[in-house]
């Protein structure tokens, strides 16, 4: 589900009369307020102070506000309590957020731009305690900031978000993050008030002593997408106040509240929504502060009360490899896809057995190469794609989906159990190229990225055991597009956007049915069964093995 917008509570009073003659009178009259409800974006934003816990950058280390969540009326005085807490120190602010309210998201781009902020889209990874962690913090460091990496991997700023975004002084949307606008919804509900109003004649002329409201009804409610002159006035000086383009107003109005359209880096630079093209690394990267002049967000380890300065250094966090960008969060570093050919080695299918590419691992740029030219080695033989992966580069995963499309391969998610000795290790060489093993879906998964390299296949099978889990990632548009170029129900990529990085969804097998993404409900045995070469017609993957002795048992040739 996309999310709306909030607009602001407008009254218009219609047909409103009084009458009486020295006496109290009841009279039936309508409000029509326009309210929207929203649904459900989520927790409400938090702000917390973060210093970067990258290894390395210590004693010296960035520091930076993370805001995260949904914008609601009260976000702007928690903001505003945050400031006061920070004694005028100018920290850079690193949102994710999927919108909320209209009126109180441009009220924090308001208080940004008068504390002279900058603002970056991305999320954090906290170390060790977090945000809404309870117990996790002694009463000495309640006053220190938590400590995390900063990273844009599929952090977003969609819907409202951008009107608090236009408040920063310098405003980046780094490669791997998206920004997106959409139309603002505006819900009238009718109320029907029944009131009373006690007056009486002065002089020949009625004088009101006091109305009072007696009753409220509901009296029903209407939507309307379309922009009315005087908030589309609002909405225009606001962002000319923050020195952005109208171009993107024109986007937003242009864009239905149903969907949401990504602004390109290119666009959002044209627009000046972003002031360059980098990333939030100029903001919280742990080499900034080895400047000069040193920025306004570095500072030395904080002690507060008997907090010991090396507890701070002493933490270390892997930065998260540019090539994972779409994996789940995580600070243990993921191999690199690496593919396979195997061999069944179940006893019941000798010596006509399956076959098949085992690819697991973290989808890198370079996995399409790598994946063609084991292709190319097989000769035109369609071999089905058993993979295991946590996701990864997108790019790279829309590549080698088209590449599986290309090839007519049939894919399924599960791992690969080798038997004869494991890929990669020293002294372990492939019998004729290919390995012996079992293909196993329980605990396999195919996570973010993987869907969009699976989508490729001609047939696509999840099994009950294995685990498919989505979130929304980077090059929205192309995703969308690539998924309808394979045939692939929308509802896949409602999915996907529909969970936060970070908060990853697991899929149903009704839900893999329901979105199309699978064609048949069974597990990789459909492909890689010991009985599957005893079928007719016989799969593509199954070949005979010569026995030992037949070469001897062949006739002499001249």
């Amino acid at each position: 589900m996309v999310p709306e917008h909030r607009s602001d509570s407008i009254r218009w009073w219609r047909g409103l009369s009084r009458l009486g003659l020295a006496a109290a009178i009841g009279l039936a009259s309508f409000v029509v307020e326009a309210k929207e409800q929203a649904p459900d974006l989520g927790p409400t934003m938090r702000f917390a102070v973060v210093r970067s816990s990258a290894q390395g950058c210590e004693p010296i280390c960035p520091e930076w506000i993370s805001a995260e969540g949904t914008i609601e009326a009260g976000t702007p005085a928690l903001f505003r309590r945050l400031l006061k807490t920070l004694g005028g120190r100018q920290l850079p602010i690193v949102v994710n957020s999927p919108g909320g309210n209209v009126d109180a998201a441009i009220q924090l781009g308001r208080m940004i731009r008068k504390n002279k902020l900058d603002i970056a889209v991305g999320t954090t990874e906290f170390s060790g305690c977090s945000p809404g962690m309870k117990n996790c913090r002694d009463d000495d460091s309640k006053a220190a900031p938590y400590l995390g990496i900063a990273y844009d991997s599929g952090a977003m700023c969609n819907s409202a978000c951008p009107l608090m975004f236009s408040g920063g002084i310098r405003r980046v949307v780094g490669e791997w993050a998206f920004l997106g606008v959409h139309q603002i919804t505006t819900t009238y509900h009718r109320e029907k008030l029944l009131y009373r109003t006690t007056y009486r004649i002065v002089n020949g002329k009625k004088k009101v002593i006091s109305t009072k409201i007696v009753s409220r009804k509901n009296a029903g409610s209407y939507k309307t997408y379309e922009m009315s002159k005087a908030v589309e006035k609002r909405l225009s000086g606001y962002l000319r106040e923050m020195g952005v383009e109208q171009g993107m107003l024109d986007v937003m109005k242009a864009t239905p509240a149903s969907d949401i359209r990504q602004i390109e880096p290119e666009d959002m630079l044209e627009m000046k929504l972003v002031t360059s093209l980098d990333t939030l690394d100029l903001l919280t990267g742990k080499t900034i502060c080895q400047r000069s002049p040193v920025p306004a967000n570095c500072r030395e380890t904080p002690t507060v009360g008997n907090a010991k300065p090396a507890e701070v250094a002493t933490v270390e966090v892997k930065p998260i490899s540019p090539q994972s960008v779409e994996a789940a969060p995580s600070l243990k570093p993921e191999q690199e896809m690496h593919f396979v050919l195997v061999r069944g080695s179940n006893p019941l299918c000798n010596p006509d057995c399956p076959e098949w590419i085992s690819a697991e691992g973290t989808i890198a740029a370079g996995t399409p190469d790598r994946l063609r030219e084991l292709l190319d080695t097989v000769g035109g033989r369609r071999l089905p794609f058993v993979v295991n992966s946590p996701g990864g580069d997108v790019q790279g995963a829309l590549a080698a989906g088209r590449l599986i499309r290309e090839r007519r391969l049939d894919v399924a998610v599960a791992r690969t159990d080798f038997l004869d000795c494991d890929p990669g290790a020293a002294g372990c060489v492939a019998k004729d190229g290919f390995h012996t093993g079992l293909t196993v879906d329980a605990g396999a998964e195919c996570d973010a990225a993987c869907a969009v390299m699976i989508a490729g296949g001609t047939r696509r099978f999840v099994g009950a055991d294995a685990h498919f889990l989505v979130h929304s990632m980077a090059m929205e548009e192309k995703v969308r597009a690539y998924l309808e170029e394979m045939a692939i129900g929308s509802g896949l990529f409602a999915a996907m956007q529909s969970a936060q990085y970070a908060k990853h969804r697991e899929l149903s097998q009704d839900e893999l049915a329901k979105f199309g993404l699978t064609t048949g409900r069974q597990s990789v045995d459909v492909l890689t069964g010991a009985t599957i070469c005893k079928s007719s017609p016989k799969p593509d993957n199954c070949r005979v093995l010569p026995s030992a002795n037949a070469e001897a048992e062949a006739p002499a040739k001249l």
